[in-house]
């Protein structure tokens, strides 16, 4: 068998493209993982797929090179809500706060007002 000079492993084939993609797909898992809404222990994949199709003669390959990354999603965020009804009979939804609004804290912040959405008319 002939010695072959220049070997080289498949992934170094498409010019370089198939490592550039792979490059590209790890910069995204380290933003995943430097992300602060993301669970900082849980584990992030990266797959390479490569398709190779040959043609009837088997003397050419077509080769498809795909990388996919499955990243650790956003967290939560929690927050608590309470049902009321405003003056008009509407249903507000009212999001919960640590203090009674307009009071002051021990640095003299005021707390604020509370953020409220409208979600429809009372029916009963």
């Amino acid at each position: 068998m002939p010695q072959i000079v220049n070997k080289k492993s498949v992934l170094d084939m498409a010019m370089g493209a198939i490592a550039e993609i792979t490059d590209y797909e790890v910069e995204r898992v380290v933003a995943n993982i430097m992300d602060p809404n993301t669970s900082a222990t849980a584990k992030r994949k990266i797959t390479i797929t490569l398709t190779f199709a040959p043609d009837d003669y088997r003397q050419q390959i077509g080769m498809d090179a795909q990388a996919k990354t499955a990243l650790a999603p956003i967290q939560p965020v929690r927050t608590s809500l309470c049902i009321t009804k405003g003056r008009d009979g509407s249903l507000l939804l009212a999001e919960m706060t640590p203090q009674v609004p307009g009071q002051v804290d021990m640095d003299g912040d005021e707390t604020p007002m509370p953020a409220m959405a409208r979600v429809g008319r009372a029916g009963y």
